[in-house]
């Protein structure tokens, strides 16, 4: 953790070294993310609720997403650019070093300036709190911070699934962005909203309902079941098959640079 820390200052001390650069790029992240707060805002202006959902809920439920992909993006960056280590022969580099592999590309980019859509995802993620239906007490504050902190593990996750299949294909795989991308940008909406085959998907393969639909009911009094509320907690399970991946990505890896 100490070596992480140092590498997060450098990372930090290099983006402000162009101080204005840095605040530019921090709020373009900003202002190009806020198009999914004012669609959501014209969409539910005309219509008022969308699968039984209003303003205030879905902006709950939106800000959770997008805290979740904020985080895991600018913190597991180096995973995301994976494919360009692997193509550049720097994963050699990286397995001669005395430190973890994992370890190492985690902490080979730190991107703040994805720190703006953090910023946007915390004003929706605010106004969703402050209209939504729900009575906050110190249990659902709990629920709410294991939601986004469940959502940065499962990306995180993604980000490592991509990553691993990297060893196999060199380039990285774009379908791999229909499940991150893709997700930040439906995920803004109850996963229930889309059907029930959309939400079996996202509770048995890629279990975003375990951070997003599920704890939400228990938010918003949907559901009878209190633990829903807990089900964040299972998110680190999905690690599992992906560090095991990139275990076996590791063991078969030949040097691809020239």
């Amino acid at each position: 953790m100490r070596l992480y820390l140092k590498f997060v200052a450098m990372h930090l001390k290099r983006s402000m070294a162009y101080k204005q650069s840095f605040f530019m790029s921090t709020l373009g992240q900003f202002l190009i993310s806020f198009s999914a707060f004012l669609s959501m805002w014209f969409l539910l202006s005309r219509f008022g609720t969308v699968g039984g959902y209003t303003l205030g809920e879905c902006m709950l439920c939106a800000g959770v997403t997008l805290s979740g992909f904020s985080l895991a993006e600018c913190f597991f960056r180096g995973f995301d650019r994976f494919s360009g280590i692997v193509k550049s022969a720097g994963f050699d580099r990286v397995m001669l070093r005395p430190r973890g592999l994992m370890l190492q590309v985690l902490c080979d980019d730190i991107e703040f300036a994805r720190l703006g859509k953090l910023i946007q995802s915390i004003v929706m993620l605010a106004w969703g709190v402050a209209r939504s239906p729900v009575a906050w007490t110190p249990w659902r504050a709990l629920v709410l911070l294991l939601m986004v902190a469940g959502g940065t593990v499962i990306f995180a996750a993604l980000f490592i699934l991509y990553a691993a299949l990297c060893f196999f294909t060199l380039e990285g795989l774009e379908v791999v962005n229909i499940f991150t991308h893709g997700m930040r940008e439906y995920g803004v909406y109850p996963l229930d909203v889309y059907g029930g085959g959309i939400l079996k998907f996202c509770t048995f393969v890629i279990p975003y309902a375990l951070f997003q639909y599920y704890p939400l009911m228990a938010l918003l009094g949907r559901t009878e079941h209190w633990f829903l509320g807990l089900m964040p907690m299972l998110t680190p399970l999905f690690l599992i098959p992906c560090a095991a991946l990139w275990q076996i990505g590791v063991r078969r890896y030949k040097s691809a640079g020239s």
